[in-house]
């Protein structure tokens, strides 16, 4: 992976026999551009970064200059991506698109077709999660941009655990990735290892570290919890939002089994506002049944596994435009796929 010097050199933002600066790529405009990038010129700025689905708060800041985005990022993932032409890999996914004439599986069919998955008890719940996450950064003076990342969370016998966070992005394989590890965001190799972390024994008996029920129930219980910690959580019903956030928070934990996944349907199928939307193809080629909720600003989709109800992934885009950080309807906020 070229350094940072490499980068610049392959940005050439301008002709190298342009009026200005005939010996070397950069103009006014772009020298202006680069001292602000290595400090020199620092505007004061507002940034956003929105959290993923679940509210996890993310493993690092958005903050960067008017440089490294108007100049050097954009040419540079042109030079390195192949072209005006082809996909950037800061490029926002585009929002999971309901394939046409698909049938609707009404949440009520899809608790009996998850029941009879689990006759047979496999597979079987465990402590752990593999994930990808695309999660949006905005910011006040420049496009938003969305940072993809990959979680593999393992336990181990002693109660001890460790956690794998890479930058990928499995919509374009083998391409650089753009990420936010440190102070400035930066390309960095297909798979390139952001963090690797051990943690100690941890003996928690409460949601989320403590295994979820098998009931719909007992579930949606642990699930409150989750969504509303504390003794103060009151007797009314989880609401839409809340269940799929506390959901989310579970399975960044857990890999549901079989009699887990059956009694989140359950759970699903009593939530006010949750529709069936049809069949799509998610983020990793895997096909699912859709459900949208919508709620203000935010649509939220949910998309299960056809066959045993398994949760594949879920996706907020917003419902609105909000010019100030430039986003449209249609765009996603973030999205979350998870593996066994």
């Amino acid at each position: 992976m070229p350094d940072d010097l490499e980068l610049l050199r392959s940005a050439n933002p301008v002709r190298a026999d342009g009026p200005h600066f005939g010996d070397g790529p950069l103009d006014h405009r772009a020298e202006r551009h680069l001292k602000r990038l290595l400090g020199e010129e620092r505007p004061p700025r507002r940034v956003r970064l929105l959290a993923p689905l679940h509210g996890r708060t993310p493993r690092a800041r958005l903050a960067w200059s008017l440089a490294a985005t108007a100049v050097v990022l954009v040419t540079a993932l042109t030079a390195l991506l192949g072209g005006a032409g082809t996909p950037a890999a800061v490029a926002a996914p585009r929002p999971l698109a309901v394939h046409v004439h698909s049938t609707p599986v009404p949440l009520k069919d899809m608790t009996a077709l998850a029941d009879a998955a689990a006759a047979d008890g496999s597979p079987g719940l465990r402590k752990g999660t593999h994930v990808q996450v695309w999660a949006l950064g905005m910011s006040d003076d420049e496009p938003p941009v969305t940072l993809p990342e990959e979680r593999v969370v393992r336990w181990r016998a002693d109660a001890s655990h460790t956690e794998l966070v890479v930058a990928t992005d499995p919509r374009t394989p083998g391409r650089p990735v753009l990420t936010d590890e440190g102070d400035e965001p930066r390309l960095v190799a297909d798979g390139h290892v952001l963090s690797r972390t051990t943690y100690p024994p941890s003996w928690s008996d409460a949601p989320p570290e403590a295994p979820p029920p098998h009931t719909a129930a007992a579930l949606r219980a642990y699930l409150t919890e989750i969504a509303r910690p504390g003794v103060n959580r009151g007797t009314a019903p989880l609401s839409t939002v809340e269940l799929f956030d506390a959901v989310a928070e579970m399975l960044d934990n857990w890999t549901l089994g079989a009699h887990e996944s059956a009694a989140l349907v359950r759970v699903f199928a009593q939530a006010r506002g949750l529709r069936p939307a049809g069949q799509v193809t998610d983020r990793l080629g895997r096909a699912g049944q859709a459900y949208v909720y919508d709620a203000g600003t935010v649509r939220r989709m949910l998309i299960l596994e056809p066959r045993t109800g398994a949760v594949l992934g879920m996706e907020a885009t917003f419902r609105k435009n909000d010019p100030e950080y430039g986003v449209k309807a249609g765009d996603v906020m973030g999205y979350s796929a998870w593996m066994r």
